[in-house]
């Protein structure tokens, strides 16, 4: 699992710009699946053919990111946020180009009080000493993500750039690679532009209109101090969502999660997200209505570089996702 979500994490793809990954995530997928396409807007979706329901999951391949806006001339890139994106994350981070070139974040040395830090006030160092040198490297309207190497700590705890949803993305590869013993009809969907606005899961799920469908993404955690009051902990089990700011989950999906997890002696937890959304709350109100529902994996420090998961969680999600899938009728 840790060597997976390290390929994944440190794969390019900034919303918008998911070609890379994509590759990646078909690349893990090939020959384990029943068919493989890629629609108009970019989804990578993987069939498992079946003669019974029609399910369908999702995980966003996407991760936050910025965009050039402007060069000056001594050669320094402002720069606006792709998804949201903290300035006090950001500060000091380093970030890398499609096309390979790092750069380092900094701000304005005119600001006096860092409460008024904003993205506006930060620009992008390359390491040009012209525009005409960095416009060699760097074009207007050129993504660039976070750097931040996947590494595993002593207790299972997993740090890196893009676990959201890279970490949803390799819980849906390994499920794939695990899942035996169901008739129902599985459609994996690898989803674009979830960090825009849930875009990818809402055309996906018009075209596929499953009977049920289940997203796999971070949430956030109350176990860090002076954090938001919250149930979920990172390494406590996978969570089942209630609810997020986008979607009140259907009772019949849930009390399947919650199902499956006890038969499988499977530690989980409940999850109200007060504030953020996810893939589901867009498929939840398409083609008609699909009753939908999400796994949600325990995430410290989300939208930074240094973004936390537990390995178990991951792992137990695995096991959750495909039990879920084998009982549904």
């Amino acid at each position: 699992m840790f060597d997976l979500i390290k390929k994944l994490s440190g794969s390019f793809g900034v919303s918008g710009n998911e070609e890379e990954i994509r590759e990646v995530i078909r690349s893990e997928i090939q020959g384990k699946v029943d068919k493989i396409e890629v629609d108009a807007l970019g989804n990578l979706i993987g069939v498992k053919k079946g003669k019974g329901k029609k399910i369908m999951v999702a995980a966003h391949m996407d991760e936050i990111g910025v965009m050039a806006t402007y060069i000056d001339e001594k050669g320094f890139i402002r720069f606006s946020n792709i998804g949201w994106v903290s300035p006090y994350y950001a500060l000091a981070q380093k970030v890398r180009f499609k096309n390979g070139t790092v750069g380092s974040v900094f701000y304005e040395e005119k600001l006096e009080d860092m409460k008024d830090l904003k993205l506006s006030k930060m620009y992008i160092d390359i390491g040009a000493k012209s525009r005409e040198e960095a416009e060699k490297r760097v074009r207007i309207g050129d993504v660039a993500c976070f750097v931040g190497e996947a590494v595993m700590q002593d207790g299972g705890n997993i740090v890196s750039k893009a676990l959201d949803d890279r970490s949803g993305c390799a819980v849906l590869v390994k499920a794939i690679e695990s899942l035996a013993g169901t008739e129902n009809e599985v459609y994996f969907v690898f989803t674009v532009q979830e960090e825009l606005g849930l875009r990818g899961a809402r055309t996906s799920a018009y075209r596929i209109n499953p009977d049920i469908a289940i997203a796999l993404d971070v949430t956030s955690t109350g176990d860090t101090p002076e954090s938001m009051p919250m149930e979920v902990k990172c390494g406590k089990g996978p969570a089942i969502k209630i609810k997020d700011s986008s979607i009140i989950c259907h009772p019949e999906v849930r009390r399947l999660m919650e199902d499956c997890a006890k038969k499988l002696c499977i530690p989980y937890q409940l999850e109200v997200l007060e504030r953020g959304g996810s893939d589901p709350g867009a498929i939840h109100i398409t083609a008609g209505g699909i009753p939908s529902g999400a796994i949600s994996i325990p995430c410290r420090y989300v939208h930074s570089p240094v973004e936390t998961v537990n390995i178990n969680d991951l792992e137990d999600a695995v096991k959750l996702l495909n039990e879920c899938i084998r009982d549904f009728h």
